[in-house]
């Protein structure tokens, strides 16, 4: 069954000095307040296009890598994944970086990786970003 998810930014004024509000709307967990400054230069309590992209792709990827290694019959105990997402003015988003530690009894290195990089191919948020390069740093954790 298909899901649909929905946000909503509200924005004023002009690129440069204007600013806007972003509502997740299908969760209803909050709002939050984005502005060019805030995407490109520092956060200053504001969130960006890139910082939700991070958010989502980090999620993405951890659902994904944790399916794939229960399906390999070694289910993660922990997964942490963090998501650099690099925007350049008058570029765009230029690169993402995947970092992820995981706890993963009774893998070895090798299907740990292999999993790991089934996990950044296939995650719907990596497929919808691929047209950006995305690096993965995965690192098993004892």
């Amino acid at each position: 069954m298909a899901t649909t998810r929905t946000a909503t930014t509200q924005w004023k004024g002009a690129l440069i000095g204007g600013a806007g509000t972003v509502s997740l709307d299908t969760s209803g967990v909050g709002s939050y307040e984005v502005s060019w400054p805030s995407r490109a230069e520092a956060a200053n309590g504001k969130t960006s296009p890139e910082e939700l992209i991070a958010a989502a792709h980090s999620s993405c990827y951890s659902m994904a890598f944790s399916a794939g290694l229960a399906k390999a019959g070694t289910p993660p105990e922990t997964i942490q994944t963090r998501a650099d997402v690099t925007f350049q003015p008058g570029e765009g988003i230029t690169g993402i970086v995947l970092s992820v530690q995981a706890r993963v009894p009774g893998t070895t290195a090798e299907a740990f990786q292999a999993a790991a990089q089934d996990a950044k191919a296939n995650c719907p948020v990596s497929k919808a970003l691929a047209a950006v390069n995305i690096t993965l740093k995965a690192e098993l954790l004892a």
